[in-house]
């Protein structure tokens, strides 16, 4: 069936005994049928998101210099600045720049070669002369896994489950990521491509959009369905580690956005909430009949969708940022193109 916006779900209700079960009903059926909702009634302060938009455009407004002093390429981590066109989706530059922020860590020395994603476990690169975007993106991480964790657990009610059924892999270490990111006003090197189709391969993600900035692209059923912001609405999709602990219960979507076509830029930030590296999403024995309408996993022999979160996580790393592969870890490069 096909539709013309994306479903809105209220967290708030999920608070409310009398409206509780009504809010994992909306939950559960925007995931199944969609992948993607709108969802409201978070609690984040408004003030809050304003600050990140703030510390974002003021970053982006750095001399060139300065960002790629922290540039991606410096750090076998692969985080930091990502310049224009330096990120690939589908083999195809993605005509945006970003900053990618992760869990502030002591790196780790792989010694299992079955485990290589330890690699991505490491320190951030944060620009010298604007220390609030430390401590603002710090806030929007715990605010923001707070309402990740709260999701989870409603899910997994809806799911006919226990709510803390996926606690334990995020009980130590979780690998959160925020991107900060910006799309400039659609220029000819972009050729349309702000970020290409692909499905994210972790957990779930929640995406903080600047008011009046369209661009995202949800497909469904064979159609692009735009994705405008909604006034103070999180926009919320699972990701591939859903769909498999559902066996395909739960839709991972394949999403895009598309340049700004109205002169002005665009900003946003995904937070991707993602279990420990090394943690294993459980596959789980759905009631008959939720059972009866899972899809299985997506198979596709160029995106094979593993059960531990760190397969999935360093396959899209290798992918997005070869320049990163080639100068840190080369011997991983054909791994990287495999299912």
């Amino acid at each position: 069936m096909s539709i013309s916006s994306l479903p809105i779900v209220d967290l708030s209700l999920a608070d409310d005994p009398d409206t509780a079960e009504q809010f994992r009903i909306a939950l559960r059926d925007a995931t199944h049928d969609v992948g993607f909702f709108y969802l409201v009634g978070h609690g984040v302060d408004p003030t809050l998101s304003t600050r990140v938009v703030d510390v974002a455009r003021e970053f982006f407004a750095l001399p060139d210099e300065e960002k790629r002093a922290i540039e991606n390429v410096h750090s076998p981590h692969f985080r930091g600045y990502t310049r224009l066109g330096g990120e690939l989706t589908g083999g195809r530059r993605d005509w945006r720049e970003v900053i990618d922020i992760g869990p502030d860590r002591d790196p780790i020395i792989p010694v299992d070669a079955a485990a290589p994603w330890e690699i991505l476990e490491g320190p951030n690169l944060w620009p010298a002369s604007l220390p609030e975007l430390k401590s603002v993106l710090t806030e929007w991480n715990t605010n923001l896994t707070d309402v990740a964790m709260r999701l989870l657990r409603q899910w997994a009610l809806a799911l006919g489950q226990q709510p803390d059924v996926f606690d334990a892999a995020f009980a130590e270490n979780p690998s959160t990521l925020i991107k900060v990111v910006r799309y400039p006003a659609d220029e000819l090197e972009s050729e349309g491509q702000g970020v290409g189709g692909h499905k994210d391969s972790g957990v779930l993600t929640l995406l903080f959009v600047e008011p009046g900035r369209g661009g995202l692209q949800v497909e469904h059923d064979g159609q692009w369905v735009d994705a405008h912001p909604v006034d103070g609405a999180l926009i919320v999709n699972i990701g591939e580690l859903l769909e498999y602990a559902t066996s395909g219960y739960l839709k991972a979507t394949v999403h895009r956005v598309v340049s700004p076509r109205d002169g002005n830029e665009r900003l946003s930030i995904p937070f991707f909430f993602n279990p420990a590296l090394s943690a294993q999403i459980p596959r789980l024995e759905l009631p008959a009949e939720l059972a009866a309408e899972a899809a299985g996993v997506t198979e596709d022999s160029g995106n094979a969708i593993h059960d531990t979160y760190g397969a999935n996580a360093l396959k899209s790393r290798l992918r997005a940022h070869p320049d990163v592969a080639a100068i840190h870890h080369p011997d991983l490069i054909f791994t990287g193109e495999q299912p």
